[in-house]
């Protein structure tokens, strides 16, 4: 099996259409509302790391950059269950990951976080570079309010039933069952994850990005470009783009994030959407701040190889809407791939941070000491696809 897994790996690194001089490659920014879980593992990190080594192995020049994703509705509603603050959740839960992943034997080049002064600095001018390139459509529309919590509902603050497949706890920007790409109006019989109460509509103003602008550009490097990507993450691609895109806000009206760097924008932060992919850039960032390097090559020089290592829920922010920053911005390469794997069940249901239904890494090396390479053998002999067929 390994044999197989490095001759493909091999024969990837060897024969690409293009010449690259270095590697960037991510992993799913993890969010720090929990603790990391085999389910992680398996779809993101084992694999990013066995792909890392071997181009290290090669002598490859890499980056391999992740980091904890702390802002978004995840960690609002953790601190609230738990009764302590947004900064409290993410810094018990970054160092549990954090010292997860060292003791696993994961081999970033750095471990972030977004709630760093880095981050919040590289998200804040991004978004402002694209303000004043005119990249952004101001529009004040009705937006879902809870009455009981006086504020508006993010997307994720709001659940209801999938008008695509009737799944009835479905997030106001995604379907978890089938993954289809919502808007929180969609939603049927939608309530407030905060109070369970039905929302209201109030008027509020935000700055849009206007997806459908790029939608011509987009089908060419999918659907044209990449028919090697692999069939899950093609295939989204394609069902998205087929269905039209639209313009998507990329601010919030919540207090917890990075805070929009306009003067008109009091109490708003950036859509969690636009900041945690960033997170990949302000990583390398830092990593190359606390090595002497320059990071520009790793995310501006086209002789770099930019792969993003994700889960199957995380397919169009990766591959629509970051491309689509990264586009709109006229600064950074865009990814050659993009593997995103499939989840791996526990007793037939899908391992949830949110629902408590997990083995928990940290657990895991506290119960057993020593047996990690354990672990990673059986995630890799269990794993629903070859890692060596992702890129």
């Amino acid at each position: 099996m390994q044999s197989n897994i490095f001759a493909d790996l091999n024969n990837e690194v060897m024969s690409s259409n293009k010449k690259f001089n270095r590697y960037t490659v991510t992993a799913a920014l993890p969010y720090a509302n929990g603790p990391v879980h085999i389910g992680h593992l398996a779809g993101v990190y084992v694999p990013a790391d066995i792909y890392v080594r071997f181009l290290r192995g090669k002598g490859q020049d890499v980056a391999f950059v992740c980091g904890s994703d702390e802002h978004g509705m995840a960690i609002t509603l953790r601190a609230k269950k738990d009764g302590i603050t947004p900064q409290e959740v993410v810094d018990k839960y970054h160092a549990i990951i954090k010292d997860s992943f060292q003791e696993f034997g994961i081999s970033f080049d750095i471990y972030s976080r977004t709630s760093s002064k880095m981050h919040h600095e590289t998200s804040a001018s991004i978004f402002s570079k694209m303000y004043e390139a005119g990249n952004f459509e101001t529009k004040v529309s009705s937006q879902y309010y809870d009455e009981e919590n006086k504020q508006f509902l993010a997307d994720r603050y709001i659940i209801g039933t999938c008008p695509n497949c009737s799944f009835d706890n479905a997030y106001g920007d995604q379907c978890e069952r089938c993954g289809t790409s919502l808007s929180p109006s969609e939603l049927i019989n939608p309530k407030s994850a905060l109070s369970g109460a039905e929302p209201v509509k109030r008027e509020t103003k935000h700055w849009y990005l206007p997806m459908d602008q790029y939608e011509s550009w987009l089908k060419d490097w999918i659907l044209k470009e990449h028919t090697e990507w692999k069939p899950n993450v093609y295939g989204q691609c394609k069902s998205w783009l087929d269905n039209g895109l639209k313009p998507r806000a990329m601010t919030r009206d919540l207090d917890w994030g990075v805070s929009v760097p306009l003067q008109d924008a009091e109490g708003k932060v950036l859509y969690v959407w636009f900041d945690a992919p960033i997170g990949y850039i302000s990583a390398t960032k830092e990593w190359a701040h606390l090595n002497g390097k320059d990071w520009t090559p790793y995310w501006k020089n086209s002789d770099t190889k930019l792969i993003h290592f994700i889960g199957k829920d995380n397919i169009v922010f990766h591959c629509i809407i970051f491309p689509t920053i990264l586009k709109a911005s006229k600064e950074f390469i865009l990814p050659e791939n993009v593997p995103a794997n499939e989840f791996l069940n526990l007793e037939g249901n899908k391992i949830s941070t949110s629902k408590n239904w997990a083995v928990w890494l940290h657990e895991y090396l506290a119960d057993f000491p020593g047996k990690e390479d354990v672990l990673r053998y059986v995630l890799c002999a269990n794993a629903p696809e070859a890692y060596a067929k992702v890129l």
